[in-house]
C-alpha cells in the first residue's frame, strides 16, 4: 500500500462483547416447548383446553405485567406505547382467560358473541395507537397526510383482497344474526388495519430501541396472521383450544413480553438527550438505500394487491363487487394524491437543494482557508480556489496529487499516526481533529524554504477526509519568538534566570560520576549604581549590553552565559574530567579571572569611558549538592568577594554557609523579638550646654535579653540591612516603624501630662523612603495620637551615595510642610555629608561622636569640629553634640560655639519614669571651671565626681563607665 493509503486506511475497530444469548434460548425452548405440546394434542383433551385457554392467558398476562413493569421504571417518550401493549395484552388475556372459564370450567360452548369476542375485539385498538407511539413522526402537514394515505392504501388493498377472497361470502352468510356477521368482520377488519399500521410503520420506526421496536412489530405481526387464519370459516369451523394455532399466539404474547427489555440488553438504551445524537449516527453503507426503496415501493404494492382483488373477482366470472369497486377507487385516488404529493415535495426539495448547493459552493470558494477532500487512497479529489492565495499554488494543480508528497518528511510519521487514531475513534466521540504540519507551498509564498506552516481541521468523508487548512506560518514565529523572549533576557538577549537554572539542572543530574568540575560563576558589576545615578538609566543599559557581549564572546563554546537580573549575571563552565582538586580549582578560577578583566576593561558610553568592576563567586558541582544549592554556593562565594574588597573572584568554602546559618539566627532573634513585644523605648536628654535646660529627647529602642538586660539592636539591623535576606529589610524595616510610632505614641501622652518635650526619632534614608513612612503616613499617625507636629524630630541617620538625594530632598520637604523638624545626624563622618547639607532641608546638625571623643586632646580635631560649628551657625541652624561624656567636653563644645549636647555627662538612656522626673527638675547643671574651690557636681549615669584638692581637670574622677551596648535594667 502506498503511504497515502496507508494514512487513510482505517484501522480495524475492536469489536465489543457480544449480548449474552441466554434469554433468546430460554424464550425458544419455551415457545417450542409449548409448539410440540400443541402439535400433540397435549396427551389429552382436557390438558390441551387448559394449555389452549389459561396457557394463553397466562402468556398475555406476562406480557401485560412485563410491559408495564418496564414502562413504570424507565422513563421516556416510548413510555405511553409500552403501557398501551400492556393494555392490549390485558384484553387478550382477559379473553383468553373468559374463553377458557366457558370451556374448561363450566365445560360448554363458548357463545358467539360473547364477553370473550369483546376483550379480543379490544386487543387491536391499543395496539394500533401504540405503533403510532413508536413511529418516526413526521415534521410536516405533508409528512402526516402522506403518512394516512400510505396506511389507508395498505389497509384498502387488503380490505379489497379480503373481501374478494372471503369477506364477500361471510357478509352473505345465511342463518346468522346481525351481531354474528358483525362480530365476523370485526375480526378480520382489526386485523386489516393492525397489519397496515405494522406495515405502514415498518420502514417509519424510530432509531432509538431499535431491537424492541422490530420485536415488539414482529411479536404484533405473529398475533394478527394467527387472527387472520383464525378468521378463516374453514379453520374457525373445525378450531379447537389448545391446537397448533394457539402455538402462534403463545409466541407473540412471549415476543411481546420480551420486546421491552431487549434494548437494554443491547446496549441501544439512552435518554431523550441521548436520542438526538443516536438519530443523526452514520448508518452502515448500503442499509439506508434498500430500506427507502422498501418505502417508496409499499404504495405501489397496495396498489397491486388492491388490482389482483379486483382481477380475482373478474377472473372468477363474477361481476365486481360494489365494496371492492369502492375500495380500488379510494386506493388509487389515494395513490395519485399521494404522488402529487410527493412531486410538490421533491419539487421544493429540489429548489432548496440548489439554493443550499449554490450557498455552501460560495462559501467554499469564497473562503480564505483551503478546502481539501482527499480520498481513501490519499489522493486530493478537490481542493478550493483559495489555495492559490494560501499556498501560492494553483487548486488545478493540488487536485490528483498525494497528500503525502506535499507535507513535510519530518512531520510525516506524527500526521499518520494521528490520522489512524483520528478514524479508530467512534465518530460520535470525536467527530473532528486538528493537525498542524509543514506543507509545501509554491515559489511566491515560499518564504525562502519552501514550507508553510498550515493548521487543518479534519472531518471523515466517504472513507476519505476533509482537510479545512489554514496558514499560520506567522503564529508559529510568534510563538517561537515568545518562547524566546520567555526564556531569554529581554535587554541583552542572553538566557535567563529560569533558561539557566534548567541547564543547570541538566548538567548536574546529567553529569558522569567522575565529573565533578562543573562550575557555575555568579558575577555582580560593582559601582553600577552610581553609573545609574550620576549618567542615567538609559547609560546603564548600554552598559549592562556591552557586558553581556563580553561575557558572551569570552566563555568557551560549550558554556552558558545568562543575566539573572539587574546587574548579576552567571556562567556555566562544564568540566573536562579532571580529577584533581588543585587542577580544576586553577583552571576555573583563571577562566573567572580572565572574565573578570574582561568585564572591568572601560566601556564607551556616550563619548565617555565608563568603569565598573566585577566581583565573582565560583562553586563546584560537588557530589551531593543539588542544582540549587550550586547557585546559593556560587552567590555566597559572590558576595564574600564583594566584602572582602570588590573586583576579585572567590571559590566557595563551607564556612560560608555557616555564616548564613549565623545570620539566619540573629534575624529569627529579631523576628522573634518583634513578635514577642521584648523590645523597649529609651530616651536620652538632649541638653542645652548653656543654661542645661532639656530642650528635647532622643528616642532609643532597646532589646530585653533573657537575662534582663537592655542591648541596642543595631547587630540585628545590621544583618537586616545588609540587602542580601528581604524577609530580615523587612523586619528591620518594621522595627524603625515600630520605634517611630512607640515614640510618637509616648511623646504625646508626656504632652498630655504637661511635659511639652519635642522627640527626635533616628532613620535611615532607606526608610525615610519607604512607602509607609510617608509624609501622609507620617501625618496620619500624629493625628492619630495628638501630638503636635513641631514635636516630632526626624534624624536622617545615614548619608547612603546609593539613595538618590532627589527622591529624599523631595520626601524630607514634605515633612517640613507638616511642621516636622529635620535633623542631619552623624555630621562630620562620611563624604556625601557636605553634599547633603547642601541640598537638604535641615534643621539641626548632629556631631558625629568621633568629633567629640578627642575635641579636648587634639588641636586638629579641635580645629575641624570648630569650623563645622560655625558653619552650623552661619546656615542658622542649631548643633547637637553626641556623645558628651565628660565636662571638658562640655566646656570645649560651649566656647566653639556648639548650642546643644547629649550624653553621659548629664544623662544616659532614661526609661520613662526616671525620663519624667528629670523633666520635672527640668535643667542639668553644667561644668563650671572658672572659679577656685568651686565644687563643680554632675548628676546623671556615669558623670564624673570632684574630689578634693585643687580645681583643674585632673581633680575629676571619673567612675567605670558601662559598654555602649549595654544599659541596666530600669526599675518596672
Amino acid at each position: 500500500m502506498s503511504a497515502p493509503g496507508a494514512m487513510l486506511s482505517r484501522p480495524p475497530a475492536p469489536a465489543g462483547s457480544p449480548p449474552s444469548a441466554v434469554p433468546q434460548i430460554v424464550l425458544a425452548v419455551v415457545c417450542g416447548g409449548y409448539a410440540i405440546g400443541a402439535a400433540f394434542g397435549w396427551g389429552s383433551p382436557e390438558v390441551a383446553a387448559i394449555m389452549g385457554d389459561f396457557g394463553l392467558s397466562f402468556a398475555a398476562f406476562l406480557a401485560a405485567v412485563s410491559c408495564a413493569l418496564y414502562a413504570r421504571k424507565r422513563r421516556s417518550r416510548f413510555r405511553p406505547a409500552w403501557m398501551l401493549f400492556a393494555a392490549s395484552s390485558g384484553m387478550a388475556g382477559l379473553g383468553n382467560g373468559v374463553w377458557g372459564w366457558y370451556e374448561v370450567i363450566e365445560g360448554v360452548t363458548v357463545p358467539s358473541p360473547s364477553l370473550a369476542d369483546f376483550c379480543f375485539l379490544l386487543f387491536a385498538p391499543p395496539a394500533i395507537v401504540g405503533l403510532l407511539v413508536l413511529a418516526k413522526r413526521p415534521v410536516t402537514r405533508a409528512g402526516w397526510v402522506c403518512l394516512g394515505l400510505d396506511s389507508w392504501l395498505i389497509a384498502g388493498s387488503l380490505v379489497t383482497l379480503s373481501w374478494s377472497l372471503a369477506l364477500a361470502h361471510t357478509a352473505h352468510f345465511q342463518g346468522r344474526s346481525v351481531a354474528q356477521s358483525a362480530l365476523s368482520l370485526a375480526y378480520p377488519l382489526l386485523d386489516i388495519v393492525l397489519v397496515s399500521m405494522v406495515l405502514a410503520l415498518h420502514f417509519r420506526r424510530s432509531s432509538v430501541h431499535r431491537s424492541a421496536i422490530n420485536t415488539a412489530v414482529a411479536a404484533l405481526a405473529l398475533t394478527v396472521l394467527c387472527d387472520a387464519l383464525f378468521s378463516s370459516p374453514l379453520l374457525r369451523e373445525h378450531y379447537r383450544s389448545g391446537q397448533i394455532l394457539d402455538a402462534g399466539w403463545f409466541a407473540g404474547s412471549m415476543l411481546l413480553a420480551y420486546a421491552p427489555w431487549v434494548a437494554r440488553r443491547a446496549g441501544e438504551e439512552c435518554t431523550a438527550e441521548e436520542a438526538k445524537p443516536a438519530a443523526r449516527r452514520v448508518q452502515p453503507h448500503g442499509s439506508r438505500p434498500i430500506a427507502g426503496s422498501l418505502a417508496a415501493l409499499t404504495p405501489y404494492l397496495a396498489a397491486a394487491v388492491c388490482t389482483l382483488g379486483i382481477l380475482t373477482n373478474v377472473l372468477d366470472g363474477r361481476r365486481i363487487d360494489r365494496v371492492v369497486l369502492f375500495t380500488g377507487c379510494t386506493v388509487v385516488l389515494a395513490l395519485v394524491v399521494r404522488q402529487g404529493i410527493m412531486l410538490l415535495d421533491n419539487i421544493t426539495l429540489t429548489q432548496e437543494l440548489a439554493q443550499k448547493e449554490n450557498h455552501f459552493r460560495s462559501l467554499v470558494q469564497g473562503s480564505s482557508d483551503v478546502i481539501m477532500i482527499a480520498a481513501p487512497t490519499g489522493v486530493l479529489r478537490y481542493v478550493s480556489p483559495a489555495a492559490a492565495g494560501v499556498y501560492g499554488r494553483d487548486a488545478e494543480e493540488l487536485v490528483g496529487s498525494e497528500l503525502a508528497s506535499l507535507i513535510h518528511p519530518e512531520d510525516l510519521g506524527r500526521v499518520v499516526h494521528e490520522v489512524r487514531r483520528f478514524l479508530a475513534a467512534a465518530p460520535e466521540d470525536e467527530p473532528t481533529t486538528r493537525i498542524e504540519c509543514r506543507f509545501r507551498a509554491g515559489e511566491q509564498r515560499s518564504g525562502g524554504d519552501g514550507w508553510l506552516n498550515v493548521e487543518s481541521t479534519v472531518n471523515r468523508h466517504d472513507g476519505g477526509l476533509i482537510f479545512n487548512s489554514r496558514d499560520v506560518t506567522e503564529r508559529v514565529r510568534l510563538q517561537a519568538q515568545l518562547q524566546h523572549n520567555a526564556s531569554h533576557d529581554a535587554l541583552t538577549d542572553l538566557p535567563n534566570r529560569a533558561l539557566f537554572t534548567e541547564r543547570v539542572t541538566q548538567a548536574v543530574t546529567g553529569r558522569r560520576a567522575s565529573d565533578h568540575d562543573t562550575a557555575v560563576l555568579y558575577i555582580d558589576l560593582d559601582g553600577f549604581k552610581q553609573v545609574n545615578d550620576t549618567i542615567g538609566h538609559q547609560a546603564g543599559d548600554e552598559l549592562l549590553v556591552q557586558a553581556a557581549r563580553r561575557l558572551a564572546d569570552s566563555v568557551r563554546s560549550g558554556d552558558i552565559a545568562a543575566r539573572l537580573g539587574g546587574d548579576e549575571f552567571a556562567a556555566l563552565i562544564t568540566g573536562d574530567g579532571t580529577r584533581d582538586r588543585a587542577a580544576r580549582e586553577f583552571r576555573i578560577h583563571e577562566i573567572a579571572d580572565r572574565l573578570r578583566i574582561k568585564l572591568s576593561e572601560p566601556y564607551r558610553i556616550d563619548g565617555r569611558d565608563v568603569r565598573v568592576a566585577a566581583s565573582i563567586g565560583v562553586a563546584f558541582a560537588d557530589p551531593g549538592v543539588s542544582p540549587a544549592g550550586l547557585l546559593r554556593n556560587a552567590d555566597l562565594a559572590m558576595y564574600r568577594a564583594k566584602q572582602a574588597g570588590k573586583g576579585r573572584v572567590e571559590l566557595y568554602a563551607p564556612q560560608m554557609q555557616n555564616e548564613v546559618a549565623h545570620r539566619a539566627e540573629l534575624a529569627g532573634k529579631l523576628r522573634t523579638a518583634l513578635n514577642d513585644g521584648a523590645f523597649a523605648l529609651l530616651h536620652q536628654p538632649v541638653v542645652e550646654l548653656a543654661t542645661g535646660r532639656v530642650t528635647a529627647v532622643a528616642a532609643h529602642a532597646r532589646w530585653r535579653s533573657a537575662q534582663g538586660i537592655l542591648f541596642t539592636p543595631a547587630e540585628f539591623l545590621r544583618v537586616g540591612d545588609r540587602g542580601r535576606l528581604a524577609d530580615d529589610g523587612d523586619r528591620a524595616a518594621e522595627l524603625d516603624r515600630w520605634q517611630l510610632e512607640e515614640a510618637v505614641e509616648q511623646a504625646a501622652a508626656r504632652h498630655r501630662a504637661g511635659y511639652p518635650v519635642p522627640v527626635a526619632v533616628r532613620l535611615s534614608a532607606r526608610r525615610l523612603l519607604d512607602h509607609a513612612l510617608s509624609p501622609k503616613g507620617v501625618e496620619s499617625l500624629l493625628t492619630r495620637h495628638g501630638l503636635p507636629s513641631r514635636a516630632l524630630v526626624v534624624e536622617l541617620s545615614e548619608s547612603d551615595p546609593r539613595i538618590p538625594l532627589d527622591d529624599l530632598e523631595r520626601r524630607l520637604v514634605a515633612l517640613r510642610r507638616l511642621g516636622v523638624r529635620i535633623a542631619l545626624d552623624g555630621f562630620g563622618s562620611g563624604y556625601a555629608a557636605i553634599s547633603a547639607l547642601r541640598r537638604l532641608p535641615v534643621d539641626v546638625l548632629r556631631l558625629d561622636r568621633g568629633l567629640v571623643d578627642g575635641v579636648v586632646e587634639s588641636g586638629k580635631l579641635h580645629k575641624i569640629t570648630a569650623g563645622l560649628l560655625r558653619i552650623a551657625g552661619d546656615l542658622g541652624m542649631q548643633s547637637v553634640a553626641d556623645g558628651v561624656d565628660l565636662p571638658e567636653q562640655v566646656l570645649a563644645l560651649r566656647s566653639m560655639g556648639c548650642t546643644h549636647g547629649m550624653g553621659t555627662a548629664f544623662s544616659g538612656p532614661l526609661d520613662e519614669h526616671r525620663l519624667r522626673r528629670s523633666l520635672t527638675h527640668a535643667h542639668y547643671p553644667v561644668p563650671d571651671l572658672a572659679g577656685q574651690g568651686r565644687a563643680v557636681v554632675l548628676t546623671g549615669s556615669g558623670l564624673p565626681v570632684r574630689q578634693g584638692g585643687p580645681v583643674g581637670p585632673e581633680s575629676l574622677v571619673h567612675p567605670p563607665l558601662r559598654s555602649n551596648s549595654e544599659t541596666s535594667v530600669p526599675p518596672t
